[in-house]
This record gives C-alpha cells, structure tokens and sequence, in this order.
C-alpha cells in the first residue's frame, strides 16, 4: 500500500524548502528610507567568495530597492523574533517604516552600512548584488556576495550552529504564518 499522497505542484518547493526564515533589509541612499521583508527562500550557491541566492518578487518595493542600491542584508530571526518576522512578511514598507512601525532596532553593517538586527535574532550578513543573469531578470531570484557576516556566539561557533537552548533557534516557516523551530542537535555515529 502506498503511504504517500500526491503534493499539488504549487507546493513542491516547500518539501525542500524549511530552512530558515531570513528577513531580507533595503535602503534607498537618495531618500534615506529603509525595508525590511521575510523570505523563507534563501540558500548559498558559492563556498569561496561566499555567495547567496535569495528569492523576492519583482513587484516588492524590496526588489526596487535592491536592484537600485545594489546591496542587501539578510538576518537570520531566532524564535523570539516571530512576531516581527510575520509583520514584516505581511505588509509592504512603501508607505511606512516596519523598522519604526514594528519597533524593531537596528545596527548599522559595517561594511555597507545597511539596517541590520541582532537583538532577538541570531546572525546577519551585508551582501552585493552579484551582476543581472538571465535567471534574475526571468525568475524572482537575486544572487549576492557576502561582504560581512556575524553570528550570536550562543547559537554559532567555529561555523556551526549549535542549537542547544530552544529559545535560541532559527525560524521556518510553513505557510500562513505557521513556523517550526530547528530540533535538536544529532550527532551521526
């Protein structure tokens, strides 16, 4: 007999996809705004120079300003950020400030200088927009290099995650603002 049952197309992805929520920040140099979305798809594509591929749709005022800066930073929330992370992932930031809105401070990247969150969440990245490819210009994925990384020492150490206090784990998201946290740790052997 067979145990499984068929997934409908549309959601594919999410069998691969239930790695961490990221949010994804912005800002226009020219007017001095600044934006911040949740995105649960997100991945590294390089080792050496560190490379990432993230998804954000063509129509976010996101994407704008990415594409017009050419530069964006991506944090990683931990589980007490989950009411931020389903905020900003459920309005948009053209009309208003989520970081203002939602109170959510932020600390400036030190190589780039983009909004950037420590408190509640576990790591950051500033990256450059890699060149325009044909996957970027036909799909929603946009390609970075990673310029500045750091991670909270309680939950990344020597480059690992150790995930060892629940209350310190990064965010997944399900669908209609439902996440999992990371389980615990195993050790093969």
């Amino acid at each position: 007999m067979n145990r499984f049952h068929p997934v409908e197309l549309k959601h594919a992805s999410r069998l691969l996809n239930h790695g961490p929520t990221v949010l994804i920040t912005s800002r226009d140099d020219m007017s001095g705004r600044r934006n911040v979305m949740a995105a649960a798809w997100s991945m590294p594509v390089e080792f050496e120079p560190p490379r990432i591929a993230i998804v954000v749709d063509k129509t976010t005022w996101t994407r704008e300003l990415i594409e017009h800066s050419g530069i964006f930073g991506i944090v990683i929330p931990g589980v007490a950020a989950t009411n931020w992370t389903w905020a900003v992932g459920s309005v948009s930031g053209r009309e208003e400030d989520k970081f203002n809105c939602y109170g959510i401070p932020v600390v400036n990247g030190p190589v780039l200088g983009l909004p950037l969150v420590e408190e509640k969440c576990l790591a950051w990245m500033e990256c450059r927009l890699l060149p325009a490819t044909a996957a970027q210009e036909k799909y929603d994925t946009l390609f970075g290099e990673v310029v500045a990384a750091a991670a909270d020492p309680r939950v990344f150490e020597n480059g690992r995650w150790l995930f060892d206090d629940d209350k310190l784990n990064t965010l997944h998201h399900l669908g209609a603002g439902t996440f999992v946290t990371s389980g615990r740790r195993i050790t093969a052997g």
